[in-house]
């Protein structure tokens, strides 16, 4: 079974309201194996519904509209898909009854524009709404299914579960599917050099489907799986996340909804290991998503933000010399930073980072973007240099990003196998 989403609004197009229907619904009809290739939004225009609708109707067994239910003028969905259908509406008065008793048990009186929430086209069935006055609509005809439901995400959800998921279930008895979807999240490559390395997989993907998409600070690779059972679905998704991580497995650094800063962490702990962190250019952020994650006091010791090179002397002991030199942004200070919040700290490791965040401050040989990373341990200090772009905001994310990818990195590692490349 194709479906298909329309929304209706014109408040959706002037993005006044967010479309979380159409996101709703997708995720639901994956569930039941049913395939969504197009989602469309219209406004409460009668010609421009008519249009979008006629396309849907050549190209998919399932078409769910929400919106355009109500009792207004502009509501116009139930009248443009039934004369479509060439379909009468009908009155049915058990539902006009209940309108009545609605704003009876309210203390007002029905204004006559509302009837029009009573009438359906024929043959349909409706679907109760009890959070509004809207009543859906589920009609089969020449072997489609149509569905109208209201706007309200509060009216439309328990609608969707309630009244159609098993109404779909029904239609799909015997033939149904499950579509499953996993998304690995990588840092350190870019998407044109993700799709280079898995080429020969993206270009032979059937089931499991593959998609790639840069998201900030970091890119996501999607695997999408289609089968008779939910446990067949997840086998076909473990099986290519295998042959993935087999070839990227160093820049997969999380699964579906897992931040960087919960795998940081789920490590640490794993490990035994502690950790305490200086910040220059990222005023305290990386601290901020480490103590973000609950139970985080088991590893994290200190956070200190060293932004002046008074403060870096005298709380991180960093040598004067090595600040008039090198500068504050410099791998020489990094390093320093990193030893010298460790030993504040007398944690495993010390995380430090130094940069230039903009929009100022930039010079020949050290841009704006340039941050520098280092992370100590009892053996040795690593040291990372970036240069980002973007703005204010922006770069300080990317560098707290680009920080605890570096302490991911070593706990799992890959800065070993880094080391060894190079020599």
């Amino acid at each position: 079974m194709k479906g298909e989403i329309i929304s209706v609004g014109t408040e959706l197009l002037l993005g006044q309201i967010v479309n979380t229907n159409a996101a709703f619904i997708s995720q639901k009809l994956a569930e039941l194996g049913i395939d969504v290739y197009y989602t469309t939004t219209v406004g409460d225009n009668a010609a421009r519904l008519r249009e979008v609708f006629t396309r849907s109707w050549q190209r998919s067994d399932l078409i769910i509209l929400t919106g355009g239910l109500g009792p207004t003028m502009d509501d116009l969905t139930r009248e443009t898909v039934a004369d479509f259908l060439g379909l009468e509406l009908v009155l049915n008065h058990d539902i006009l009854a209940a309108l009545r008793d609605y704003f009876a048990s309210r203390g007002r009186v029905m204004t006559e524009n509302n009837k029009k929430q009573a009438y359906f086209p024929a043959g349909a069935q409706i679907l109760p709404n009890p959070n509004g006055t809207a009543a859906g609509v589920f009609l089969e005809k020449e072997g489609k299914v149509v569905v109208m439901l209201p706007g309200p995400p509060f009216e439309m959800v328990p609608m969707f579960e309630n009244e159609v998921v098993p109404r779909l279930e029904n239609l799909l008895a015997g033939r149904r599917e499950v579509i499953k979807s996993r998304v690995l999240k990588l840092y350190g490559v870019g998407e044109s050099q993700l799709e280079t390395m898995l080429q020969d997989l993206l270009e032979k993907q059937s089931n499991p489907t593959l998609a790639t998409l840069a998201k900030e600070n970091e890119i996501q690779l999607r695997l999408t799986a289609k089968a008779s059972l939910p446990e067949r679905a997840e086998k076909l998704l473990a099986e290519m996340e295998a042959e993935i991580r087999k070839r990227v497995g160093q820049f997969v650094f999380a699964v579906d909804d897992e931040t960087m800063e919960e795998v940081v962490g789920i490590l640490l702990r794993q490990r035994g290991a502690t950790i305490s962190v200086a910040e220059s250019c990222t005023g305290g952020l990386i601290g901020h998503r480490l103590t973000e994650v609950p139970g985080s006091s088991a590893y994290f010791q200190y956070g200190v933000v060293t932004y002046s090179n008074e403060a870096k002397e005298k709380l991180l002991h960093v040598d004067g010399e090595l600040l008039r030199r090198f500068g504050a942004v410099s791998s020489q200070v990094a390093r320093a930073m990193a030893a010298g919040v460790r030993e504040l700290g007398k944690t495993s490791l010390g995380l430090a980072v130094t940069g230039i965040a903009g929009p100022e401050g930039g010079r020949p040989g050290k841009p704006v973007g340039l941050v520098y990373i280092a992370l100590a341990t009892q053996a040795e200090v690593h040291v990372e240099s970036h240069n980002f772009r973007g703005p204010r905001p922006v770069i300080k994310k990317r560098a707290s990003q680009a920080a605890l990818n570096l302490v991911r990195k070593y706990l799992l590692g890959y800065l070993d196998e880094e080391k060894e490349d190079n020599e």
